[in-house]
């Protein structure tokens, strides 16, 4: 055989890894990320006492929700003291970890370096990794395989880490894949430049071979998301599979400091290897891949409960109220809106128009006090493809498709008879901006809430940066919903603070596919619009409130002279016009924090009494003119 001949068959042939050396190889580069991880803490101690990156009295804060017991225990063992004993006996054990032997008493160790770095995580919050987690999963899984004397519980633990090895390289490489940075390459050289990960001598080398860094971004891409061929051909390719993945985790320990990766992934990697050789192999004789049986049969069946909860959620995001209604528009779109109070003859009726991947639901302390409190009328609705509103156009989507729904509603819900007053929140703002001049006479006024401006991403460095973050962010949240995942997400903490019977619909909207797709859909058509505005605002002729978030302004301050440019639209000719800033408030909190809501909800109303009454004034000084 010729020589390449030769290196091919070494190459491309199973990896005989036998099932106690699986184990033992595991256990011991797990043992070394944990010896690694507690030494580095003990040489850091500093950052635990008072004003350090991980002082307790601070970081416990984030387990204000835990049970007692936990808060308790964790108290106990984030004493400066504890936390140093725990790590010089984590030290100890890991160090013994790696000398020879095969004892039972070997998963007694393993256990207890895997529930300690459990234990520990919350006291480490910040500085804690992806090593630690996969640390405590190889230990936990390895001490059982130790412990047991069942040949069927070996190997089902070591399935167990062979697919959790698997799933965290797939998973990764495909996130990667929907992210455009990596697909065009330019994210290897985003990731060196960084100060946290960044590498001087590497970033330059992307800049001086860029098709080499992108053969290498690729190289990476297809790693991650073919690393399952590695069972293909009866394990003939685990050899190079493993062997790139180690690479790739040596290069990042080296280039990025991610050194507790190099051990702590690899110790993987002996299980992939077990797993992937053919069972008639002599190595692995005997071996029980039952597990891969019952992991599927869980799979699907987790696929099945998923696919229920989303049924469920879309169902309950699209039935509506009791007293909900539907109309067509110009487009087609059929919006589902709800006539909340139709006031007192004669008063204008308020309309509001929600925020970018959000909902009606979010003006709920707003809309139910002017509904029940002020005398005015209060419509909300669903903008096309959001909660019970279907987007039934088949043209592309542009911000003016929204504008006309928007127009649309206000003819065909609002009696002729009656004004209107457009309130909008974020991209909603301008949504009533653009729909105040083609509403006419009819128009009251507009109540801007820390509402978008046109220019905003191309005037706030702050706005352009999050741009291509939140596509990504959105596209991420798309393809994860569309994967099942909707059932894994949890309450976000704001829904709490809505008023209880609005939060169960609330939270089916919030995990519902559709809501994300629509905001998806709409923030690309924000970006093209907005990054091609240039000049002035055009002048409306009506009165304006505008209420700034604190949070938005401080954060950046030319958001504050975007929105005195918005109210500055409407002055001239003795309108009303008035602008503040709610103190304490950010984006989300000015409407569903009862605290900020409410007296957002009466400055409102407080403005429309004046607003109506200068109106009033005005009609009777026309007519005495005359």
């Amino acid at each position: 055989m010729s020589l390449p001949g030769r290196i091919a068959a070494a190459v491309f042939r199973p990896w005989p890894v036998s099932r106690g050396g699986a184990i033992a190889t595991g256990e011991r580069l797990a043992a070394a990320t944990t010896l690694t991880s507690s030494l580095e803490y003990l040489t850091q101690r500093h950052q635990m006492r008072s004003g350090g990156l991980n002082d307790w009295r601070v970081v416990k804060d984030v387990q204000s929700k835990s049970t007692p017991l936990t808060r308790k225990l964790l108290d106990l063992v984030s004493d400066e003291r504890a936390t140093t004993a725990v790590h010089a006996a984590r030290a100890l054990v890991s160090a013994g970890m790696l000398l020879p032997g095969s004892s039972r008493w070997r998963g007694a160790g393993s256990l207890f370096l895997g529930a300690s770095t459990a234990l520990l995580y919350p006291r480490h919050r910040y500085g804690t990794d992806g090593s630690d987690q996969v640390s405590v999963l190889v230990q936990t899984a390895a001490g059982v395989a130790r412990l047991s004397t069942s040949p069927q519980v070996k190997d089902a633990a070591l399935w167990y880490i062979a697919l959790q090895s698997n799933t965290s390289y797939l998973v990764s490489g495909w996130v990667k894949l929907i992210g455009p940075s990596w697909r065009d390459a330019t994210a290897l050289g985003g990731v060196l430049r960084t100060r946290t990960y960044g590498h001087e001598g590497a970033f330059r080398l992307t800049r001086k071979y860029p098709r080499t860094a992108r053969w290498v971004a690729h190289g990476v891409l297809a790693l991650e998301c073919l690393f399952p061929v590695a069972y293909l051909g009866g394990g003939r390719l685990v050899r190079p599979v493993v062997a790139s993945a180690a690479a790739f985790h040596v290069t990042n320990g080296f280039a990025m400091g991610l050194g507790r990766f190099v051990t702590s992934f690899t110790a993987m990697h002996p299980a992939v290897a077990y797993t992937a050789a053919p069972r008639n192999h002599p190595a692995v004789a005997g071996r029980d891949d039952r597990a891969l049986a019952v992991a599927g049969a869980t799979l699907a069946l987790a696929a099945s409960a998923a696919g229920v909860v989303a049924v469920q959620r879309r169902l309950r995001s699209r039935e509506g109220w009791p007293t909900s209604r539907t109309m067509t528009t110009r487009q087609g779109n059929v919006l589902q809106y709800e006539v909340m109070s139709p006031g007192k003859p004669g008063r204008p009726v308020v309309v509001f128009c929600n925020g970018l991947g959000t909902s009606s639901e979010y003006f709920s302390w707003i809309s139910e006090h002017l509904a029940q409190q002020s005398g005015y009328g209060v419509i909300t609705f669903a903008r096309a493809g959001y909660a019970g509103s279907s987007r039934r156009s088949t043209e592309p989507y542009r911000l003016d498709e929204s504008v006309d729904d928007l127009v649309d509603l206000v003819h065909g819900a609002v009696a002729a008879d009656r004004r209107v007053v457009l309130v909008g929140h974020s991209l909603g703002g301008e949504l009533c901006r653009r729909a105040a001049s083609r509403i006419g006479d009819r128009l009251h006024s507009v109540v801007y809430l820390d509402s978008s401006h046109p220019a905003e991403l191309n005037r706030s460095e702050q706005q352009g940066e999050a741009a291509k973050r939140l596509r990504e962010s959105l596209t991420l949240m798309v393809w994860s919903l569309r994967l099942g995942m909707g059932a894994l997400m949890s309450r976000p903490e704001w829904l709490d603070s809505l008023p209880e019977h609005y939060r169960l619909r609330a939270f089916a909207q919030y995990s519902d596919l559709r809501t994300w797709a629509a905001a998806r859909r709409e923030w690309l058509a924000v970006e093209e619009d907005f990054r091609a505005f240039s000049g002035d605002l055009t002048p409306i002729d009506a009165p304006a409130l505008m209420i700034s978030a604190q949070q938005t302004t401080d954060r950046d301050p030319e958001q504050l002279l975007m929105h005195n440019e918005l109210a500055q639209a409407h002055r001239g000719g003795g309108r009303r016009v008035e602008t503040m800033v709610m103190e304490g408030a950010n984006h989300e909190g000015l409407l569903v924090k009862a605290e900020y809501a409410v007296d957002v909800a009466s400055r409102i109303v407080g403005f429309l009494d004046a607003a109506t009454a200068d109106v009033s004034a005005s009609d009777v000084l026309e007519g005495q003119t005359r």
